[in-house]
């Protein structure tokens, strides 16, 4: 069933819709729209999504000229090792420039295909078909593809445009609570930094959403697609305010990093997120109740509020994020809920406690 559709901009014109629907019943008739008869497709997917969705989709797509690739799951997996092996199966399978690539999973999956799809003869057509929350609400959205390289989060990546995304809703109630937990952790995110009543309509709405409400489910993911797709309209090339998608992100990639993955992407921003509610409260923009508020919220999604790491190597890993500029740190914090800003002059001292105020040192 037809749920909604969002058209995103590129450069002040048209590029790709995103559509929401219940299953996947309409994805050949959304494909129809890129002469998809005429092309070969290639599924990228990893292992834990293709014994959930691979058949599904394949079936929907019967009567093309259809192939897949499968990678095995996990973030540790992200790198040009896994994208090389995708240009194998493409070569083996003689795809030109006139094919097109599906990524069929999470933001990994997507972020692979995507990458894949921008230099793989120098750019072929990819439509992105996001399953898990934190995909669907923001990996999917804004064209950044890339990959992990020597630890280092996305380092290696291209702004690359997907043709379509389509989301079928209903997988997000196949997802295990972790995950489900982590894409909390960016839709928390979006209601901070640019709708206060977003955010506090998630914990009005909590019963609904983690019962797996379709129609709950369905309107938070528009709101938080709404919320990004205006900031990369606005800024597709993170030249400037796009930055503020990155609120919770410096110090959650580091956290990340130093946890060796082990913990959720979702997890680990939300960490960062509580860190610079920490900064924020020093600068005197929040109070300790707006603190309060964000730790029951996310303890509400499962989210974890704190970690033991290493406080002054989290520190040091954040010199190397790739969201440094110019040698320094841009530090997304809030002016109040839901008005988000970029602060380069965060001090060492603040960023060391706001740490601490998250975790305990090894």
């Amino acid at each position: 069933m037809y749920l909604n559709r969002l058209e995103v901009n590129f450069e002040n014109k048209p590029c790709y819709d995103i559509v929401i629907y219940d299953d996947f019943s309409d994805l050949k008739n959304e494909l129809s729209k890129f002469d998809i008869e005429n092309r070969k497709i290639c599924i990228v997917t990893d292992s834990n999504v293709a014994e959930i969705y691979l058949d599904k989709v394949k079936e929907e797509l019967e009567g093309l000229k259809v192939f897949t690739h499968i990678f095995e799951a996990g973030e540790q997996n992200k790198h040009l090792e896994t994208v090389s092996v995708i240009y194998d199966t493409l070569i083996f399978n003689k795809f030109d420039r006139k094919d097109i690539l599906l990524a069929l999973g999470g933001g990994v999956v997507g972020d692979i295909c995507g990458f894949a799809a921008a230099t793989y003869l120098r750019g072929i057509d990819f439509v992105q078909i996001p399953t898990t929350l934190v995909s669907q609400v923001d990996s999917s959205i804004g064209g950044k593809t890339g990959v992990d390289f020597k630890h280092f989060k996305n380092m290696v990546g291209a702004f690359y445009m997907p043709k379509l995304v389509y989301v079928n809703i209903n997988t997000l109630n196949t997802l295990p609570e972790a995950e489900f937990s982590s894409g909390m952790g960016e839709v928390i995110k979006h209601g901070l930094i640019s709708d206060k009543d977003y955010y506090y309509g998630l914990f009005e709405n909590h019963k609904k959403i983690l019962s797996g409400d379709i129609k709950a489910l369905a309107d938070m993911v528009l709101t938080s697609q709404k919320i990004k797709k205006e900031v990369v309209e606005n800024d597709p090339y993170e030249k400037g305010q796009r930055a503020i998608l990155n609120f919770g992100h410096t110090l959650g990639h580091a956290i990340e990093k130093e946890k060796n993955f082990s913990l959720s992407h979702g997890v680990c921003v939300g960490l960062g997120m509580l860190a610079a509610f920490d900064v924020c409260i020093k600068k005197n923009k929040l109070g300790e109740d707006d603190r309060k508020f964000l730790s029951d919220l996310m303890e509400i999604y499962s989210l974890e509020t704190g970690t033991d790491i290493d406080v002054e190597k989290v520190f040091e890993a954040t010199f190397n994020d790739k969201k440094m500029e110019a040698g320094q740190i841009k530090f997304v914090l809030l002016n109040k809920i839901g008005d988000a800003y970029i602060d380069r002059n965060v001090k060492k001292e603040d960023m060391v406690e706001a740490l601490k105020s998250i975790c305990k040192e090894i």
